[in-house]
């Protein structure tokens, strides 16, 4: 997770220290899990990790998943979303933000076309109306969000790292 995504976290979760859900929960594990899942689209979501404050002292948890995507989530988001210049599409709002990016990689076996994955940061707990600054915690999710979707992007050995910046663009489409 880059530097940006922690401070990102505290914004969200209010606390500086974080755990996962375990060894098992990572990028390298997602990304093996991701290839064996291909050709897409995936039924649902998978996870990555799960982010939890080390003190217990957050009743949530940030929830950051994968899935292969077939192309056709092209509708207008929800009301609670702000589209973001990132990827092929990034949406963010108060609780969750996702990313869509296009990899190209001999990682996928037998593909010469593009592969999309999407890369989620959703709260997960019991829903409640977020608290405190919504743009702030908008670009928060989005952050996280795109920490993860980097580290999946260079794991996959995406071409031009799915093209993605290097950093959070966090300007609306």
């Amino acid at each position: 997770m880059s530097a940006q995504a922690s401070e990102a976290l505290k914004v969200i979760m209010g606390s500086s220290r974080f755990g996962t859900t375990g060894e098992e929960s990572a990028v390298a594990q997602a990304a093996t899990d991701l290839i064996a899942a291909y050709p897409p689209p995936t039924g649902g979501r998978d996870d990555v990790c799960r982010i939890y404050t080390a003190d217990d002292t957050a009743d949530f948890a940030i929830r950051v998943t994968w899935r292969l995507d077939d192309g056709n989530s092209t509708g207008a988001p929800a009301p609670d979303f702000t589209e973001l210049k990132m990827g092929k599409r990034t949406l963010a709002a108060a609780n969750r933000a996702s990313i869509l990016f296009a990899c190209r990689s001999d990682r996928f076996p037998n593909s010469g076309n593009e592969v999309l994955v999407a890369i989620g940061a959703e709260r997960w707990g019991m829903p409640t109306e977020p608290e405190g600054d919504v743009e702030a915690l908008k670009d928060a999710y989005a952050t996280v969000a795109h920490s993860f979707s980097l580290a999946m992007a260079k794991e996959l050995r995406c071409e031009n790292n799915g093209g993605l910046p290097a950093r959070p663009v966090l300007d609306p489409a």
